[in-house]
């Protein structure tokens, strides 16, 4: 008897009593093989069809196999037989949502100045505050604008975004949300009838006089001890994310569109594969910049893969290298070509909470950052999450300049930069200026 039909005669006898549960694999075919000869070799196991994931070639499938005795049997089948070329766990990633460390227990806020003041802003209405803070002044995007104002698409794989802040009106082209398997990419759609009214209300209590939603260390819509409660436990921990990384690749990159990628739930949770599928789609639906404000420890090779796969169709990848404050790798940022981002203080120093290291390529100030929050508020952050759309929208004014600059000389152009007090930061702090004369 071959060894295969003994896996097979195997798997028959262990059919019965399946779990509902399954555990998700990453399946990458054969050149010849396909997705319906991949679900006849897995017919007689119980296991699900495989679902392709799209702008893989077909090549590329997500398997649920049941998490019991049977898996290991499951595992050796597709590991020893000719349609499939690896086999990889499809890991959880999560959004960094709480920082490592902290300068104070309370962190201090910005001065808010003109509280009560709109602007438009390349065609939305936005919070002066917002519009003229200090993250934008020290990277100089004033100045960068006079050069450039954006060009093309940026994907933001995240928790989704709020198409109706009026902060964003105009700036948003179609997404995708993988968490649903349905177009959009909206964050709001997480919002239920006990949530709902904790935003839609224009008296709500966790607001400040001058609407501004403050995050804690961990990223918790908060306004002080006294308003805690309120919140505590009613909204997710990741809800808002996506809409604040999208507010701050708009204040810098304003003509350009942002495809939101919904990856993530509002916890922050997210897999591999959803991550894969929204690189994929990403690069066949026109994107020119993929922002990526969440990290790893572990490296996954259908992670490098699709971000092979965007750097060979000359889109320009940009990471977060994650808040533990330590000299570590982190992923996708320790992906060779993808421009890893780290955290500086406003007097051009390291954040105390970002990472650092080789994987690090750049930083931007990344603390007491005000950014659009969903249902027309507006947040207060800290985190390598919103220094990296800064670069990303970095490369979308470099791109204004030369649609075919490509990743090589994108990331040469980025490298023209401010020095940071305490190294390890790559080319130092983003300058926009600095970056647009180097090929204007």
């Amino acid at each position: 008897m071959s060894r295969k039909t003994l896996l097979r005669v195997t798997l028959l006898v262990l059919i019965l009593g399946l779990p509902a549960f399954a555990d998700k694999y990453l399946v990458r075919l054969s050149p010849n093989a396909s997705a319906t000869a991949l679900g006849s070799l897995l017919s007689s196991s119980g296991v699900s069809a495989p679902a392709t994931l799209s702008g893989s070639g077909g090549r590329l499938c997500v398997v649920g196999i049941p998490d019991n005795a049977l898996k290991n049997v499951v595992l050796q089948l597709l590991r020893a037989s000719s349609l499939v070329q690896a086999v990889e766990h499809d890991d959880p990633v999560g959004l960094p949502i709480k920082r490592a460390s902290s300068p104070n227990a309370h962190p201090s806020l910005p001065t808010i100045v003109n509280p009560k003041t709109y602007q438009l802003y390349y065609g939305s209405m936005a919070w002066t505050p917002y519009v003229t803070q200090t993250a934008a002044s020290i990277i100089h995007v004033g100045d960068a604008h006079k050069i450039a104002s954006g060009r093309g698409i940026i994907a933001d794989i995240d928790t989704g975004l709020d198409p109706l802040h009026p902060a964003l009106w105009g700036a948003v082209t179609a997404g995708y949300d993988f968490t649903r398997n349905l177009g959009g990419g909206y964050e709001t759609a997480d919002l239920n009838q006990d949530t709902t009214p904790i935003l839609d209300q224009d008296t709500t209590p966790i607001l400040d006089n001058d609407t501004t939603i403050v995050l804690n260390q961990d990223t918790t819509p908060i306004l002080d001890q006294d308003t805690t409660p309120i919140i505590d436990n009613r909204l997710p921990a990741a809800f808002g994310h996506g809409t604040m990384v999208a507010g701050m690749i708009h204040l810098v990159a304003p003509s350009a569109k942002i495809m939101p990628l919904k990856a993530f739930d509002a916890n922050g949770a997210a897999t591999i594969s959803q991550i894969v599928n929204a690189i994929y789609w990403a690069v066949d639906h026109g994107a020119n910049v993929i922002n990526m404000s969440f990290s790893t420890p572990q490296s996954s090779p259908e992670l490098t893969n699709a971000i092979n796969f965007a750097i060979a169709n000359n889109v320009i990848c940009v990471a977060s290298v994650g808040n533990e404050g330590q000299n570590i790798l982190v992923y996708p940022a320790a992906i060779g070509n993808v421009i890893g981002v780290a955290s500086t203080t406003n007097s051009d120093s390291r954040s105390a909470f970002s990472n650092y290291g080789k994987d690090v390529a750049i930083g931007a100030p990344g603390e007491a950052v005000i950014l659009p929050y969903p249902k027309n508020h507006y947040a207060v952050a800290w985190g390598t999450s919103f220094s990296s759309p800064q670069v990303a929208g970095a490369a979308s004014l470099l791109l204004q300049l030369n649609p075919f600059l490509g990743v090589a000389n994108a990331s040469k152009a980025l490298s023209q930069a401010a020095p940071v007090n305490g190294g390890q930061l790559g080319a130092g702090r983003l300058d926009l200026t600095k970056a647009l004369n180097s090929i204007h």
